[in-house]
């Protein structure tokens, strides 16, 4: 999946990315809101064998602004009409500029209307507020709260919001320019 609007696009993870990948998954500020404030500690070679192993479709994919990589995302199939998405800014210097929104709506028109899934589901921590604002202007439903349902890596207890969407609920933030 390549697409692009405007200056920002998503674009299939490569073995190149894996030095970048290592660089963001390492990092506690950047996997605080999953659940690992000290990093995933995986190694660029682990990252090379997760790329190197998708298949024709590949699930990870990178976030760029002007071609420079800034975060990334992945879906996953569920079943045959449900996929999983996560997407993370990784450059805290473009976060809060409204690219998540056409970041995800790129993803989430590509999801429906070219692998043909009829919902996409998520799940946020429950403290990540500005991430379920932007999951609800896109028209996800939030399904369900789950108090206290997982530890982070620190032991700490985490809550999490279940979400889903429909393509007749689907908001795009996509211009008419959208690739």
């Amino acid at each position: 999946m390549k697409r692009t609007c405007s200056n920002l696009g998503i674009r299939e993870a490569t073995l190149q990315d894996a030095p970048q990948l290592c660089t963001w998954w390492n990092d506690g500020s950047v996997m605080a809101h999953a659940g690992f404030p000290k990093g995933l500690g995986i190694t660029e070679n682990e990252i090379l064998r997760q790329i190197a192993a998708q298949s024709e479709k590949p699930l990870l994919h990178i976030i760029t602004c002007d071609g420079r990589p800034i975060g990334e995302l992945n879906y996953r199939p569920t079943d045959e009409q449900t996929c999983e998405i996560g997407i993370k800014i990784c450059d805290a210097s473009f976060q809060n500029r409204g690219y998540g929104k056409i970041i995800l709506s790129l993803l989430i028109d590509a999801l429906f209307h070219e692998y043909g899934f009829q919902k996409i589901v998520l799940d946020t921590n429950l403290a990540n507020r500005r991430a379920q604002h932007v999951y609800e202007q896109l028209g996800f439903r939030k399904l369900r709260v789950n108090l206290n349902s997982w530890q982070d890596q620190l032991g700490k207890p985490q809550s999490s919001v279940d979400y889903e969407l429909t393509e007749e609920s689907f908001v795009s933030f996509l211009d008419p320019k959208a690739e």
